[in-house]
């Protein structure tokens, strides 16, 4: 479960600003934290299918901001992808 303070750091990795809580950025971090949380859940918890399920979608979503964020701004999507290391 992702707590505040977890989520305010992941905020604070991807923040264009100070108030910042919406961009793209800021989604991909919140989403790659509750990935990597799900994802260990899972690897204790094999049959767990509802939960995989939840992971699925949020893989889903996380690849539309990724996809979104690639269209409007090049330097972003390729910072916040070295930043949380993902792949592409």
């Amino acid at each position: 479960m992702l707590t505040k303070r977890k989520k305010a750091n992941e905020i604070a990795k991807g923040k264009r600003h100070d108030t910042d809580t919406g961009s793209p950025e800021v989604q991909i971090a919140i989403l790659t934290r509750r990935i990597e949380e799900l994802s260990a859940h899972l690897d204790k918890n094999r049959k767990d299918l509802h939960s995989r399920r939840g992971l699925l979608g949020l893989v889903a979503d996380r690849r539309k901001h990724l996809k979104y964020l690639e269209a409007t701004d090049k330097r972003g999507y390729s910072a916040i992808v070295k930043k949380l290391g993902l792949k592409k």
